[in-house]
């Protein structure tokens, strides 16, 4: 192996780790929709989290409503990795605050 073929191997994971952090979908999905090796994913993720100085990302996150939702169905969190809250309502906030102090 060739040290530019390493170094294209980084950078092709690294883009599609950003990527992924970004779309809101769990890994399998993202994997199967841009038709990457689940394992290599996976080996990739622990490689490249491992790396970082930080691998909590911290600041502010993108909010958008969707048109689907309603004001009944109370508020949805998408987060990196997959993991979605959903439901959320003043009713229950301080249960999902007490789950996200958690992660």
């Amino acid at each position: 192996m060739s040290s530019t073929s390493s170094r294209e191997r980084y950078e092709f994971w690294q883009q599609h780790m950003v990527a992924w952090q970004g779309s809101g979908l769990s890994g399998a999905a993202f994997c199967k929709q841009h038709e990457l090796n689940y394992a290599q994913f996976n080996y990739w993720r622990k490689k490249l989290l491992a790396s970082a100085p930080d691998s909590r990302p911290a600041g502010f996150t993108r909010v958008t409503q969707l048109a689907t939702s309603s004001a009944q169905d109370g508020l949805a969190l998408h987060l990196p990795g997959g993991m979605r809250l959903s439901g959320i309502t003043a009713g229950n906030l301080d249960v999902a605050v007490a789950i996200l102090q958690q992660l």
